[in-house]
């Protein structure tokens, strides 16, 4: 089955959402997602990249330029408070409305 591009409006929640677990470079966000979702999600660079830069200017995320696994200086991203803050925020809000979606579709 191919992948499925991640909609405008969850990218942001995903972000957050990958990087709770640790700090990542942008590549390995990407990659966390796509491998958790076994596939079914890509996230495309031209979306992930200035979602990040819009995360880091609103204060959810800070980042720092290191040497990644191939020594390769890159920009690691990691949550600040205000993001794990919305993060938790986001989840609940996306439960709720899940949890909507799918009493409509199974209504008869």
């Amino acid at each position: 089955m191919d992948p499925v591009t991640v909609r405008q409006g969850t990218l942001d929640m995903l972000v957050l959402k990958a990087l709770s677990l640790e700090p990542m470079h942008g590549w390995g966000i990407a990659e966390r997602i796509q491998q958790v979702s076994r596939d079914v999600l890509k996230v495309q660079q031209g979306s992930l990249y200035p979602a990040l830069h819009r995360l880091e200017g609103r204060g959810l995320l800070e980042a720092e330029w290191r040497p990644s696994e191939d020594n390769r200086n890159a920009k690691y991203y990691r949550l600040t408070a205000a993001g794990r803050k919305l993060l938790a925020s986001e989840k609940a809000d996306w439960e709720r409305f899940m949890t909507a979606v799918q009493r409509v579709m199974q209504a008869v």
